[in-house]
C-alpha cells in the first residue's frame, strides 16, 4: 500500500468509526430523550448551552441550531459564566450542559448556582456515572466505544455523537412546533432562502422611468431602443389605457432578424409575444422563481388588478437581491 492509498484508508476508518458511534445513539432515543424535549418545550425562557473546550465548540453549534429552528437559545462559556455571565440565566430558562467526561471542573463549578436558581438541567455526557450526569435532571448518554483518533486522545467520535444528539433535539422540537420554511426565513433574512421567502416582487421590481414599455403601433426600432436604454432585455407593449398587450424580448429580436423584417417600418405589434406572463407586486420572490422556471423565461412584467403595467423584473434582479 503506497502512502496515498494509506491516507485514504485512514480517512475511511475514521468515518466508519464515527458512523458506528452515531448508529449507537439510536437505542438511546427513548423516554429520556422525550423528557429532554418536553423540558425544552415547557421552557418559558431560553435554552442556555454550556460546554468547555471541544464540547464548547459543539455546544455553540447546538445553540445556534436550536435558535435558528424555533427554540430560543444561546451559548455561555463556563469560564465566563463563573465571572458574571451566569447572570444571563433566569429561572425560566433550561440549561443544557455538555461534557464528555462529565467531570469538567469549569462546568461542575457552576452546579451550586444552577441548583440555587432551580433551573432544569439537561446533561449530555459520555459517562452516565459522572458527577454532571448525577446532578442533571435529565441525562442523555452520548458515550462512544472509542474515539476515531487512533491515540484515543483527540475528541472525534465523542464530539460527533454529541453534535448529532443536539441535532436530534433541535429537529424533533422543530417538527413538534410545526416550524415552517417561512419561520426559518424570518431568522435568516440575509440568506438566499430568507430573501426568497420574505422578499416580494414590489420590493425589487423596476418601476416608473426604469420600466421599459412602448405603445402599441410603435415600430420595432423604437422597441429596440427602449430595451437598450432600460437594460432588461425586454419591453412591454401597452395600449393607450396602460394595459399590457404583449412583450418584446431579445429572443423576439433574434427571430425578427432571422425573418429579415425591416426594423424601421414594422410595428412591434406584428412581432411581439402576446401571450406574456405577468405577476402582481405582492407575490413572493420564491413564487416568481418557480414561475420563471416553469415557463423557462428570464423576465416578466408586474401588473395591478386592472392589468395595467406597474413594474418589471428579470433574473438578474433576483441575483442582485441574493434571492438565487
Amino acid at each position: 500500500m503506497n502512502d496515498t492509498t494509506k491516507l485514504s484508508a485512514l480517512g475511511k476508518a475514521v468515518i466508519r468509526e464515527e458512523a458506528r458511534a452515531i448508529e449507537a445513539l439510536l437505542d438511546r432515543i427513548d423516554h429520556t430523550f422525550e423528557s429532554a424535549c418536553n423540558a425544552i418545550l415547557n421552557c418559558a425562557g431560553r435554552v442556555v448551552v454550556i460546554g468547555m473546550g471541544k464540547s464548547g465548540h459543539i455546544g455553540s453549534k447546538i445553540a445556534a441550531t436550536l435558535a435558528s429552528t424555533g427554540t430560543p437559545a444561546f451559548f455561555v462559556h463556563p469560564g465566563e459564566a463563573s465571572h458574571g455571565d451566569l447572570g444571563m440565566v433566569t429561572e425560566s430558562d433550561v440549561i443544557v450542559a455538555l461534557s464528555n467526561s462529565g467531570e469538567t471542573s469549569e462546568v461542575l463549578m457552576l452546579l451550586p448556582v444552577i441548583k440555587r436558581l432551580g433551573v432544569p438541567m439537561i446533561a449530555l455526557t459520555g459517562n452516565p456515572n459522572s458527577t454532571l450526569a448525577d446532578a442533571a435532571d435529565i441525562h442523555l448518554d452520548v458515550s462512544v466505544e472509542k474515539e476515531a483518533c487512533p491515540l484515543g486522545l483527540a475528541p472525534t467520535s465523542s464530539t460527533t455523537a454529541t453534535l448529532v444528539m443536539g441535532d436530534a433535539l433541535a429537529v424533533a422540537l422543530l417538527e413538534h412546533r410545526g416550524f415552517t420554511e417561512e419561520d426559518f426565513a424570518r431568522s435568516h433574512p440575509a440568506g438566499a432562502l430568507g430573501r426568497r421567502l420574505l422578499l416580494r416582487v414590489g420590493d425589487i421590481m423596476h418601476k416608473g422611468e426604469r420600466m421599459p414599455s412602448v405603445q402599441t403601433g410603435a415600430i420595432v426600432r423604437d422597441a429596440l431602443l427602449e430595451m437598450t436604454s432600460k437594460g432588461l432585455g425586454m419591453t412591454a407593449v401597452v395600449n393607450p389605457q396602460g394595459e399590457i398587450v404583449g412583450i418584446y424580448t431579445d429572443g423576439d429580436l433574434r427571430r425578427t432578424m432571422d425573418q429579415q423584417i425591416d426594423l424601421q417600418i414594422t410595428p412591434v405589434d406584428d412581432v411581439m409575444s402576446s401571450n406574456c406572463t405577468t405577476v402582481q407586486e405582492d407575490l413572493l420572490v420564491e413564487e416568481v422563481l418557480s414561475i420563471m422556471d416553469q415557463k423557462n423565461i428570464n423576465g416578466l412584467f408586474v401588473v395591478d388588478d386592472r392589468k395595467k403595467i406597474i413594474g418589471a423584473l428579470n433574473m438578474l434582479d433576483l441575483l442582485h437581491a441574493k434571492a438565487v
